[in-house]
């Protein structure tokens, strides 16, 4: 069933694809000036994740924007990390129930690869009406990422899309300043052979679990790899919204990212569950599914996980229905046999 959009959500693409680019150009220009060790240090400690000093170029950025620019004809709880309480509501005074829409914001996902150069981040936005706590990332109608460049990269992408309206996609090219329209095509392949294909496994922390469920799945898929040969490959990209992104553009096939799922097995060992995918992480999954990735949770439903920023998500994304179909009994199995799901 398509979901149309008021017209208020198709009058919000326009301001917040302007906002992102006036955060990609500021951090961009902050990466050329300021050397590595100022954006890696520590600004702050949250709950949730570390706060370097590259995420504070965006910070300030993003809050005045919405204040200016969307409050004022749309009532809305920006929700995102480092605001009181992970949430605010505009204009000021507005009860929270009387808001028209949620809007989960990540200003910079993938800031430890953007802040050593290694690799690009993404802004990343997501809109749905408000439903009050019942509002989960199924409800988003509206999705906006656009790419964080690295200093030496000229070009950066910016994709959007509507429930029901398909995805879309541009290049800007910073040499020249112009845009154009490009299309992304998730992978046709019917197997991850020869194809990328992984379980996330970023930060220290049940990494040897969640690599041996990657191998189990890997050989209960593929078999054992022939000498001197490697019959499937991964990228270990630590951005959830890169990561859709390289699901969208046909580069990988398979991606789940289980972290939440190992607080049982770390507790046993007396350690705290780590860093996790939130919502604003996944908040522009919308694109990819319009794209015609599938995205589920760990039990292959639609991700549904609350609009805020504290909630642990699980997730799996698949190029196509081939792919989810060699891989996905192979990895529940692998998870209820470790009691995992």
């Amino acid at each position: 069933m398509t979901t149309t959009l008021s017209n208020n959500q198709h009058e919000l693409l326009e301001p917040l694809r302007r906002l992102h680019e006036i955060i990609r150009d500021k951090v961009v220009a902050d990466c050329e000036r300021l050397a590595i060790e100022s954006l890696s240090s520590i600004a702050r400690e949250e709950e949730g994740d570390t706060i370097y000093a590259v995420d504070r170029i965006s910070e300030d950025l993003f809050l005045e924007f919405f204040e200016r620019e969307i409050a004022p004809s749309s009532s809305l709880v920006l929700i995102a990390e480092g605001l009181p309480g992970g949430k605010l509501i505009l204009p000021v005074g507005t009860r929270e129930s009387d808001a028209v829409y949620k809007i989960i914001v990540d200003p910079i996902d993938g800031t430890r690869g953007l802040m050593y150069q290694k690799r690009s981040a993404w802004i990343l936005t997501g809109v749905a009406p408000n439903r009050g706590e019942e509002t989960t990332l199924a409800d988003i109608k509206l999705a906006i990422q656009t790419e964080i460049p690295l200093v030496k990269q000229h070009l950066s992408d910016c994709l959007w899309a509507t429930r029901g309206g398909g995805a879309f996609a541009e290049r800007f090219d910073r040499l020249t300043g112009k845009q154009f329209p490009i299309k992304l095509q998730p992978s046709r392949a019917v197997s991850i052979a020869h194809g990328y294909a992984g379980i996330s496994r970023f930060f220290p922390g049940a990494r040897e679990e969640l690599a041996a469920i990657d191998e189990e799945i890997v050989l209960a898929a593929l078999g054992h790899t022939a000498p001197g040969k490697a019959h499937c490959f991964e990228d270990q990209y630590a951005s959830t919204g890169g990561q859709l992104y390289e699901l969208m553009g046909g580069h990988d096939r398979f991606i789940a990212d289980l972290r939440p799922l190992m607080e049982n097995l770390l507790r046993k060992r007396g350690a705290p569950l780590g860093i996790c995918c939130h919502p604003y992480d996944l908040c522009t999954e919308l694109i990819a599914r319009e794209a015609g990735v599938i995205v589920t949770d760990a039990l292959g439903r639609r991700v549904s996980a609350p609009l805020n920023v504290e909630a642990d998500v699980a997730w799996a994304g698949y190029a196509n229905e081939a792919i989810r179909a060699q891989i996905e009994p192979l990895l529940q199995s692998a998870l209820a046999r470790r009691g995992l799901i």
